[in-house]
């Protein structure tokens, strides 16, 4: 009787937690980290041979608060002035940053690419919203295909506002035509997903393709 009863309770407790899920309706994915594989240690291994020396330049110098400040669409060359005239004996690998930026992109993240292109297959509408410099996002844009399978993408550097800030979620929900409650957003940085949840889309944290897939079926997106 009391194996009967945990029994039931355990199948109620599954069954309500399925129905409190929102029903999916669109996907909107992130781009660098989830479908592009973008890392600047691609580029800076070629031009340090001491490895502390390069993590402290790129933990110290070429920055991510400083990349992302060409995300919300401050223009290369200015960043890239700033930077020099601060750091005069750094000069050839602060310009190396968009000089050479091609040279930091690994390729497309396969596994993803594939999902992306099984909820296409679905018919389910996918969008993309993107922290990218307006300079460098058409490089990428130009080398993979899959950039453009989506509906409409935002890239952060053409509007002038990034994530996590709420502004550039809700520009995706008015631009996309979508609501934030029916949408799933899938990204790799755990602050951009906080800044989607506070507006009210639902969220995948991204790990990697496997455990991305494994998410989708659970949510009943994917068989």
């Amino acid at each position: 009787m009391k194996f009967y009863l945990f029994n039931s309770i355990l199948y109620l407790h599954k069954n309500t937690a399925r129905k409190s899920v929102q029903k999916v309706n669109y996907i909107i994915f992130d781009l660098g980290g989830v479908l592009v594989d973008w890392d600047p240690e691609y580029l800076y291994k070629k031009l340090f041979t001491d490895q502390k020396e390069m993590r402290h330049f790129l933990s110290h110098i070429c920055t991510p608060d400083w990349n992302e400040q060409q995300d919300a669409g401050r223009r290369l060359l200015e960043a890239t002035d700033i930077l020099v005239e601060e750091h005069p004996h750094y000069e050839t690998e602060i310009r190396a940053f968009y000089g050479r930026w091609a040279e930091m992109l690994g390729g497309p993240i396969q596994g993803t690419v594939e999902i992306l292109q099984t909820l296409i297959n679905k018919k389910i509408p996918v969008f993309a919203l993107t922290n990218w410099s307006a300079e460098t996002y058409p490089i990428a844009h130009s080398q993979y295909d899959f950039l453009q399978w989506f509906e409409d993408i935002i890239v952060s550097g053409h509007e002038g506002i990034r994530k996590p800030f709420a502004e550039i979620y809700q520009l995706a929900g008015k631009r996309f035509g979508v609501k934030p409650k029916e949408t799933l957003f899938i990204d790799d940085n755990l602050r951009n997903i906080k800044g989607a949840q506070a507006v009210g889309f639902q969220t995948i944290h991204f790990k990697n393709p496997t455990a991305l897939k494994k998410e989708l079926i659970h949510l009943g997106i994917l068989p």
